[in-house]
């Protein structure tokens, strides 16, 4: 965005330095946003950056940072990338050591090609690097501090972990974002400026072809270097799991960004102190995908909250609209809420999981949503006949989660009894029936006691109460439990003044389904002793996840696709 829009991060943050702590985030909020600031007029379009300017952008990369340096030609030696033809590129290392090691060990079988070639001169330049690595590993096996900008980098060798890339590295991938985005922007407006809505091909990769020279990482002959290459950017809708992360892992501290300039704009300081402080505790995550480290999604903040009092919606006084049509404007109103609610529970719940592509694919299902609904109020205000619209069956694969849930917890949901038997000497609508269960873990001399409040005058009471055990997933005796034995719940009348609770009937709840569903709901059967009552219970239990797999769920729904009219 910065390549875009000229922004003045302080005079955009201005008014916050006495109330957030960190001037710094007001500063980063202002350049991850790309909104103008509050005292200036907004720019209607975005002024993209011409290829020109591209282009000597990517040339000043392209130059030596000293061409006087007796190293200058390591980079292009041929000793160095002899090995590149015959082999890919080193894999990533884990640490900085095995960095130094694997540089040391290339400019030292450089050094012994060009001995062997008869070049005296490049064999004293190769091996004076190789003592140059030598020296940095015993400095860093000693703990002390290692300069390593100062050290050459064998050309196709990643960055060492831990340490930002070389400066002509960084301002190369920058221009290469750069004509990424104008590339993404300049599709974007021919999308909007499309009267048709057909959708592009999916699968289909889109090509930029940039017009500056680009190195290569193998050259096979020496006059290579000298003639002009072009490098074609391929943005393609599949991409490695680690670039998937990293790109959610920016869009969502982007999200609380945004969030934190509304409140400000709002006057809520405090809101956007906290929404700025959420989103830099994003900075550690998104180094740690940098530098190749796994990160535990499941740890990622909810995006902020979606505010109904955010979309002003102008009432025009001179405009009805039919009841017909307010009633059609109020359903479709309906539909998308409930459209826009599934996709931030299965964004949740895939956010849990771990799996990046399925929370980008539904956060992405609830925007879409949101937009439609706002829209959908704009043309209502208006006095717009509303929209038209069709239906289409989605299937939906989905993994059924309690996040809210942990490893440890098991929760038993007591719903309600049916026509619950009345003991000798009580009537059906004197019935006072409560149920308590002993559930055996961690043994059953150590039970987990718990029971229901009574309800009164009834034999089909309601309780809708819900109780938490603390289980061990791995536990043998658990396991044991799950798979065989079960619970048992006693259902009882409760007695008078120095009258005893007597006995109604009991029923076995079995919990085998636990291992391959997060969730089980039974109408389990009142048992007095051998004899069948005709009384039933119903009963939920709950796991965070199944204890074996994960409880996949495909349902379908009739989803509601609007031809929304477009409002600049």
């Amino acid at each position: 965005m910065g390549l875009f829009v000229d922004m003045d991060p302080e005079e955009m943050m201005s008014g916050m330095e006495g109330n957030l702590d960190d001037p710094d985030l007001e500063a980063e909020l202002a350049a991850i946003t790309g909104d103008a600031p509050a005292g200036r007029a907004k720019p209607k379009g975005r002024s993209p950056l011409p290829m020109e300017d591209i282009a000597k952008m990517a040339e000043e990369c392209m130059k030596d940072l000293n061409e006087e340096d007796d190293d200058d030609d390591v980079d292009d030696d041929d000793d160095l990338l002899v090995a590149s033809t015959a082999q890919s590129a080193p894999s990533a290392p884990k640490d900085a050591l095995e960095a130094l090691e694997q540089r040391r060990a290339k400019y030292a079988e450089a050094s012994a090609q060009a001995k062997a070639a008869g070049d005296d001169r490049k064999a004293r330049m190769h091996d004076r690097i190789a003592k140059q690595y030598q020296s940095a590993i015993r400095a860093h096996k000693a703990g002390k501090p290692v300069n390593f900008d100062e050290l050459p980098v064998p050309p196709g060798f990643p960055p060492i972990p831990g340490q930002k890339a070389e400066g002509a590295e960084e301002g190369f991938i920058a221009a290469l974002e750069a004509a990424n985005k104008l590339a993404s922007t300049d599709a974007a407006e021919e999308e909007d400026d499309d009267d048709d809505d057909k959708g592009e091909e999916v699968g289909s990769p889109s090509y930029v072809t940039l017009p500056f020279p680009c190195r290569s990482a193998s050259k096979g002959k020496r006059g290579m270097g000298e003639k002009q290459l072009f490098c074609c950017l391929m943005v393609d809708s599949v991409r490695d799991p680690a670039a998937q992360q990293l790109e959610f892992l920016e869009n969502r501290k982007k999200q609380f960004m945004k969030a934190a300039l509304q409140a400000k704009q709002k006057n809520d300081m405090e809101q956007a102190k906290n929404l700025l402080r959420t989103a830099k505790g994003f900075d550690p995550m998104i180094e740690a995908t940098r530098s190749g480290k796994s990160v535990d999604i499941s740890t990622v903040p909810s995006p902020p909250g979606d505010e109904e009092d955010d979309f002003i919606l102008v009432h025009h006084s001179d405009v009805q609209l039919s009841q017909k049509a307010e009633e059609v404007y109020s359903q479709l109103a309906k539909m998308l809420r409930d459209q826009h609610e599934k996709c931030l529970t299965h964004s949740k719940q895939f956010t849990h999981l771990g799996n990046v592509a399925e929370t980008t694919k539904f956060e992405k299902m609830a925007e879409d949503c949101k937009k439609s609904m706002e829209v959908l109020k704009l043309a209502q205000a208006q006095g717009l006949p509303p929209p038209k619209h069709h239906f289409e069956e989605k299937s939906f694969r989905t993994v059924r989660i309690f996040p809210d849930l942990s490893g440890t917890d098991m929760v038993v949901h007591i719903v309600r009894g049916m026509n619950l038997p009345a003991p000798n000497g009580v009537q059906s609508n004197d019935l006072d029936a409560y149920i308590k269960f002993d559930f055996p873990f961690p043994s059953s001399e150590q039970p987990q006691r718990h029971k229901t409040t009574v309800v009164k005058n009834t034999n089909s009471p309601e309780y809708n109460q819900s109780f938490t055990l603390t289980i061990n997933r791995n536990h043998r005796g658990f396991r044991r439990l799950v798979a065989s034995k079960g619970f048992k719940l006693d259902l009882l009348h409760k007695g008078g003044f120095l009258r005893c609770d007597k006995p109604i009937g009991s029923a076995l709840v079995k919990l085998d389904k636990l291992e391959a569903q997060s969730e089980i709901r039974e109408i389990v059967e009142v048992m007095d002793g051998r004899k069948h009552t005709g009384g039933r219970v119903e009963v939920k239990v709950q796991l965070r996840e199944p204890l074996s797999g994960q409880d996949i769920q495909t349902s379908k729904e009739r989803w509601l696709v609007g031809h929304f009219p477009r409002h600049t």
